[in-house]
Order: C-alpha cells, then structure tokens, then sequence
C-alpha cells in the first residue's frame, strides 16, 4: 500500500491516480523495466544537500543529475549528493530509497527538472519497492509547488 501520508494527501485533494504493483526494484531503471513505464516516464527522486540543507530533485528515471548545472541554475556552490544515513530518518513511513517527490509533505524543497515538465502523466515510487503512483503532471506541480529548473542530462543506455 502506498505510503498512508501520501495517500490521505493525494485523497483529500481529490486526484485522480493509479497504483501500480511491480516485482522488488531498487533502481529507477530497473522498476521502470519491471512495470513496463517508459524511463522518461518514472520519475525518479535524488536527494541533494544545499548549504547543508536537505532538498529533493526529481527527474525522469532515465536521466542523470548535472551538479554542475545545478549549482548554477540554483545559485550555490555547495550542493552535492545526500547519503542514506542523512535522510534513511526523515521518511518513517516509507522504505529506504522508495520516498515519493513530496517534499512539501516532509518540509524539503522540490526542484523537479525541465525535462519532466512535458510529460503528461508521471509515475514515482510510492514509499515501498513494489509500487508506483501514477498521475497527471500537472496535479502534482499544482500540488508540490516545485521549482522547475535544468538540471539533468539523459544517460546512455
């Protein structure tokens, strides 16, 4: 079942989503092949330090974070990767890795890159391994409020 803070939130809301089971996947490329979602589709989150404070970016699966694209478009130099220590604590009802880009529902900003924005449904981890949420884009960014900004560049597969 998806994480119960995001499910009363989305409800109370009144959005319209999909939950979508899939077999244990850990990485974005993987639970994308596993619930046949198109990696630009799966919405992937990264948590990122900015001057020390913790901050979502959320970007297709298949795309990588440009750090240095990002300190720039964001303005600072000191950004770089969170670890797993420093925020395994901050999501208590979701599994580690498996946090949906809801940074509003956890008090973290939310940059959601320019090459998302087009998509008009997206899909993301719902706080466990074996699901998705699948929804309008445009009832998320309503919802979130995130900054949209460019930030990620496409991997080669």
């Amino acid at each position: 079942m998806p994480s119960k803070k995001l499910k009363e939130f989305l409800d109370q809301n009144n959005i319209k989503y999909v939950t979508i089971k899939h077999s244990v996947a850990y990485t974005a490329q993987e639970i994308a092949a596993s619930a046949h979602i198109k990696g630009k589709e799966l919405a992937k989150t990264v948590l990122v330090k900015i001057n020390g404070k913790m901050a979502m970016c959320v970007l297709p699966a298949s795309y990588k974070v440009d750090f240095d694209q990002l300190k720039k478009t964001v303005g600072n130099d000191n950004i770089r990767l969170a670890n797993e220590m420093e925020f395994k604590d901050k999501f208590p009802e979701c599994e580690v890795g498996a946090m949906p880009p809801f940074g509003n529902l956890y008090n973290l900003e939310v940059y959601v890159a320019q090459s998302l924005i087009g998509d008009e449904e997206i899909a993301f981890n719902a706080g466990t391994h074996t699901e998705l949420i699948q929804m309008a884009y445009k009832d998320f960014e309503n919802l979130v409020k995130p900054k949209i900004v460019k930030f990620s560049f496409p991997t080669k597969l």
